[in-house]
C-alpha cells in the first residue's frame, strides 16, 4: 500500500490557496503605542484588534503585570491541581464571579481550552448532542467533534431552527452553544429566544460571550446580563481575559456544581500548566476598571455610530452590528486584499478576512473600534475606505 506523501499534500493544498487569493502572511509588530503600531518599519492605525476598551496598555494594568512578575515570577509551574493554583488566580476567579453575578468561576489559559473541556467534561457520551449556531467560533465547533457527541448546527441566529435540532436528538443529554457576540459578524445571539429553547427542551445553554463581557450590558457584564438572563438561564458562559480585558486567558463563569466538575474532571484544565500568577494579576486590575469605567463604553458606543453613519452615507456594505466589530463585506477574496492594501497605503491597518474563516462568498474588512480612537481616526478609515473602493493591486495580508 502506497501512503500519501504529506510533503506532496501541503504544497498542492498550498498552491490552491495560492489560486484562490488565501494564503496567510504573518506581520511583525515591532512597537505599539494605543492604537498606533510599527508594522514592518511603518507606523499604522491600528483597526484590526479586540482591545475593545483600551486596557492592554493602561498604566495600572501593566503595573500590576510587572509587579506580579517581579514578585512570583513568569510561570505558575504546574497545573492548577498539583500546585499551581496562585493566590492571584483565585482573587480573579472571585472577581469575575462577583461581577457577573454568578457562584465560580474557572479560569483557562485560553478560549479554545475552555469550549474543550466544557464540552469534554460534560458531554461524555455517544447518544449526547451539541447543538449550535452555524456561525459560532470554531473552538465551540472543534470542542464538540473532539468531545464525541453529535454535533448539530442550526441557522446563524435561527431560534427555531435550534429548537428542531434538539428534537432530532430524543436520547442523551443536551446543550445548546451559542457565541453570545458573533465575533466574524458582529451581531448578538437571541438569547432569551434561545433561553426559552433549552428551557423547553430541557438542554443546557452556554454562551461563549467572549466578545460580548466588557463591552455589553449593565456594568459590562456582557450578552447574558444585556438579555437580562441569569445562571438558572445561562448555567455556564465563558469570558475571554484577552478582549475587552486586554490580557490573555479565559474564564468559565456559572453554575458551582458545574463549575466544581470542570475543575475536577476537564483535561484542559487538569493536564496544562496554569495561567501565569502575573496574567491573573493584570486581569483583576483590568476587570476592576472595566467594571467601573463606563466612560470607555460610552466613548466606544459613540464611536460605533460615528464610523457606522459615516460609511452608510458614503455607500459601504455593512453588516447590521451595533458592536464594536464592524464588517465591511467585499464581493471577492482578491477585492478583500485590494481594500487592504490599499488601506496599509493610507496608514489603516485592517487585513482581509477570507473563506474559512468567513463562509464562501462572505469576505470582508473586519473593522474593530476601541475606545482609544479618535473621532477624527474614525473619520480618516471611512474616507480611506471609500477610496480603496477605486481599483487596487492585490495584497496577501489577512486572515
Amino acid at each position: 500500500m502506497a501512503r500519501p506523501d504529506l510533503h506532496d499534500r501541503i504544497a498542492s493544498l498550498r498552491k490552491l490557496r495560492v489560486a484562490q487569493d488565501r494564503v496567510r502572511v504573518r506581520r511583525i509588530v515591532s512597537r505599539r503605542d494605543g492604537v498606533r503600531v510599527e508594522v514592518d518599519g511603518r507606523w499604522l492605525v491600528e483597526c484590526c484588534s479586540n482591545d475593545y476598551l483600551g486596557l492592554a496598555q493602561q498604566f495600572q494594568v501593566t503595573t500590576a503585570l510587572q509587579d506580579a512578575a517581579a514578585r512570583d515570577g513568569v510561570s505558575a509551574g504546574a497545573s492548577p491541581l498539583v500546585s499551581g493554583h496562585h493566590a492571584a488566580h483565585a482573587a480573579l476567579e472571585h472577581e469575575l464571579a462577583d461581577w457577573l453575578q454568578a457562584p465560580a468561576a474557572l479560569l483557562f489559559g485560553s478560549r479554545f481550552l475552555a469550549n474543550l473541556a466544557v464540552q469534554q467534561a460534560l458531554l461524555g457520551e455517544e447518544s449526547d448532542a451539541c447543538v449550535q449556531d452555524r456561525l459560532n467560533h470554531a473552538s465551540l465547533l472543534d470542542a464538540a467533534r473532539l468531545a464525541g457527541c453529535r454535533l448539530r448546527r442550526y441557522p446563524h441566529g435561527d431560534a427555531e431552527g435550534a429548537i428542531r435540532q434538539l428534537r432530532n436528538v430524543p436520547d442523551g443529554a443536551a446543550m445548546l452553544a451559542t457565541d453570545g457576540v458573533f465575533g466574524m459578524d458582529g451581531d448578538v445571539a437571541p438569547l432569551r429566544a434561545l433561553a426559552l429553547v433549552a428551557r423547553v427542551q430541557q438542554a443546557l445553554l452556554y454562551v461563549d460571550d467572549a466578545h460580548g463581557v466588557g463591552v455589553r450590558g449593565p456594568n459590562g457584564r456582557g450578552s447574558v446580563a444585556e438579555a437580562r438572563l441569569g445562571v438558572e438561564e445561562v448555567p455556564l458562559q465563558l469570558v475571554s481575559l484577552g478582549k475587552a480585558l486586554g490580557g490573555y486567558g479565559a474564564a468559565v463563569i456559572g453554575d458551582a456544581a458545574l463549575i466544581q466538575h470542570l475543575a475536577e474532571t476537564a483535561r484542559p484544565y487538569l493536564q496544562t500548566t496554569a495561567l501565569p500568577p502575573a496574567l491573573a494579576a493584570a486581569s483583576s486590575e483590568a476587570l476592576r476598571q472595566a467594571r467601573r469605567d463606563d466612560w470607555r463604553r460610552d466613548k466606544l458606543a459613540g464611536l460605533i455610530e460615528r464610523f457606522r453613519t459615516r460609511a452608510t452615507v458614503a455607500g459601504l456594505d455593512l453588516l447590521p452590528s451595533d458592536t464594536p466589530i464592524q464588517p465591511v463585506l467585499c464581493s471577492a477574496d482578491a477585492q478583500a486584499l485590494a481594500w487592504s492594501a490599499a488601506l496599509e497605503e493610507s496608514g489603516y491597518w485592517v487585513p482581509a478576512i477570507r473563506p474559512p474563516t468567513v463562509p464562501e462568498g462572505k469576505a470582508r474588512l473586519r473593522v474593530t473600534l476601541s475606545a482609544l480612537h479618535s473621532p477624527e481616526q474614525v473619520d480618516g478609515l471611512v474616507q480611506a475606505l471609500v477610496r480603496a473602493r477605486a481599483p487596487q493591486s492585490l495584497a496577501v495580508s489577512g486572515a
